[in-house]
């Protein structure tokens, strides 16, 4: 399968749910290129960039199981290169 690079924006608006999400950033650590996170503290939400270089089947569940946990967006922008 096609490995694919791919950049997935969370955007966690409850503050319970960060452990969760690193947890599943863990599970997925050895496709992940880089991340970056912003506490955009006026808002009250924290905002997590994350580029993965992974099959598009790990890249969908990893983007799916972030969005299932409560009070967490994500979505996934993928480049075929």
């Amino acid at each position: 399968m096609d490995e694919r690079v791919s950049v997935i924006s969370i955007i966690i608006k409850d503050e319970e749910a960060a452990g969760g999400v690193n947890d599943l950033l863990h599970e997925f650590r050895h496709y992940i290129i880089g991340r970056m996170g912003i506490p955009y503290r006026d808002r009250g939400v924290s905002i997590i960039s994350v580029v993965i270089d992974a099959p598009q089947d790990a890249t969908s569940s990893l983007s799916g199981k972030l969005g299932m946990i409560e009070g967490v967006t994500a979505k996934t922008l993928t480049a075929r290169l």
